[in-house]
This record gives structure tokens, C-alpha cells and sequence, in this order.
């Protein structure tokens, strides 16, 4: 792998994820940094930080969308959000900010920044999530092993599992009975998207189901702007966002929601269980 001679003219020949450059003009390799994950997944970033990770943890991986753009996966609270770092042939940008050193970025991170998505959370970084982890070599010894003649060949094993998109929020919402508007603190997590009184309310007051939810649309019967609703068997619910932007964020990853749940089911799991919970 190349060190870069000077700043000028070498880094933008250089692949991003190879080196970024000091000010010193010699080079830093990014695979150094150790919350830096390469190519990990957004899949398997969320499950690292909803497993491990904790309010404020964070990690560095290669963005799945171009070369020279990176995504910083950022916990808050039962959420993941994703940020954009990019690499512009020169420096790297991410937020209002723009870094022309690895080392001048890092030392950004180590005052714990405070960043706010359009959704209106604040989130402090305050843990990078190692990209090496200690484990422990601790293995189950088989007592029983037995097989259960079901029939099935290895072409009925398809991998599946929940996905795990995540996206939190405040909407407000139309009520079901009585039709007047408030606003509500929402959370998606896996197959379930949960609605409380506020952000810092401990019970929701319903988890919906999203395996019974057929559809999510844009509406535009509402006398209010930036609206979607969730069509379901029993009710459709209609939401409204501050922005086109945010409204459009959450229709689409919950529409990606509904079609992974429909690939589980075309594939035959049955492990998606349909139900719906009201507290109060």
C-alpha cells in the first residue's frame, strides 16, 4: 500500500479507503483507525450497535451507494441513524465541517461532537465501536444429536431474518375516534412501529404491526401538508411529517420494511408472527 509524497496532486489519485492525508504531507492509513469497519454492512452495523453498542456509540464503514463516500452509523437510544463522510480528492467532509487530515478528523470525534438529524434528535458520539473485539473461546459440547425426518432438502434452506432498519421521530398523528391531531413520538424497529406520548414516555401507547400493514402512501385528503398513511385491516392511519423531506424518508424505508416482509413470506418462513398490541 502507497504513502503519499505531498497533499497536493497524490490524494486524488488515491483510493479514499487506502490513506487519508496529514498535514505533514505524509500518509495515514484509514484501516488504522480503529472504529473504521471497511465494507461492513448497513444491516450488520445496526445489529453490531442495537446488540453492543450503546446510547452514543458509532462506527466508520464504506458507503454501498460510491467510492469516496463513507457512512458514519451512529446508535441513539433503540435506533440507528446514518450519516454521509465524504471524500472529496482532497479533504472529507461530514456535517458543516471539512477535514483535511485523518488526525484533524479524529480529534474532532475526541470532543464527543453534538450532531442533530432532521428529525430533531441530538445525538452526542461519545463511544467509536472497535472494530476488533475480544471474544472468548467458549464452546457448547454436543450431548443430543438427533435429526427430525421432516422431509425437507437442502433447497427449503433459505436464510431469512428480520430486517432491521431503523428510524425514530416525532409525527403527528390523526386520532382514530375522535379525529383531532397530536403529536406523537415514533420508533420503527424490526417489524414494529411503536408511537408514545413523547420522546422520554418509558410504555408506547400501541406497537403496529407492519406484517398487517398493505401499504404506505402519500395522502392528500388531510388539510395538512407532508402527509402519508399506513393502510391496515382494521384502520388506516394517517401521519404527518414537519417536512416533504422527512415524509418521504419514512415512507420509503417503511415501504422497504413491507416488501423484506414479503419476501419472508413468499419464501415461506414462519417465523413472522402477525399482531397487534394496544396498552391504552
Amino acid at each position: 500500500m502507497g504513502r503519499a509524497e505531498t497533499l497536493e496532486g497524490k490524494m486524488s489519485t488515491q483510493d479514499p479507503s487506502d490513506l487519508w492525508s496529514r498535514s505533514d504531507g505524509d500518509a495515514e492509513l484509514l484501516q488504522d483507525l480503529g472504529w473504521y469497519h471497511g465494507n461492513l454492512t448497513r444491516h450488520a452495523a445496526e445489529a453490531l450497535l442495537l446488540s453492543n453498542g450503546r446510547d452514543g456509540s458509532y462506527l466508520l464503514r464504506d458507503s454501498n451507494e460510491r467510492t469516496g463516500l463513507y457512512s458514519l452509523s451512529v446508535r441513539a437510544k433503540d435506533s440507528v441513524k446514518h450519516f454521509h463522510v465524504e471524500y472529496t480528492g482532497y479533504s472529507f467532509k461530514f456535517g458543516f465541517n471539512e477535514f483535511s487530515s485523518l488526525k484533524d478528523f479524529v480529534k474532532h470525534f475526541a470532543n464527543q461532537p453534538l450532531i442533530g438529524s432532521e428529525t430533531g434528535t441530538l445525538i452526542v458520539l461519545k463511544h467509536p465501536y472497535p472494530r476488533k473485539v475480544e471474544e472468548p473461546s467458549i464452546y457448547e459440547s454436543v450431548r443430543v444429536h438427533t435429526a427430525m425426518q421432516t422431509g425437507r432438502t437442502e433447497n427449503d434452506l433459505v436464510p431469512t431474518a428480520p430486517s432491521l432498519g431503523t428510524k425514530e421521530g416525532y409525527l403527528t398523528k390523526q386520532g382514530g375516534l375522535v379525529k383531532t391531531w397530536k403529536t406523537r413520538w415514533f420508533t420503527l424497529h424490526r417489524n414494529e412501529l411503536k408511537y408514545f406520548k413523547d420522546q422520554m414516555s418509558p410504555e408506547p401507547i400501541r406497537i403496529l404491526d407492519l406484517t398487517e400493514c398493505s401499504a404506505v402512501q402519500f395522502d392528500y385528503s388531510q388539510e395538512k401538508v407532508n402527509c402519508f398513511c399506513l393502510v391496515f385491516p382494521f384502520r388506516t392511519f394517517y401521519l404527518c411529517a414537519k417536512t416533504g423531506v422527512e415524509a418521504d424518508e419514512w415512507i420509503k424505508i417503511l415501504r422497504w420494511k413491507l416488501s423484506q416482509i414479503r419476501k419472508q413470506l413468499d419464501q415461506g418462513d414462519g417465523t413472522i408472527r402477525s399482531r397487534s398490541f394496544v396498552f391504552k
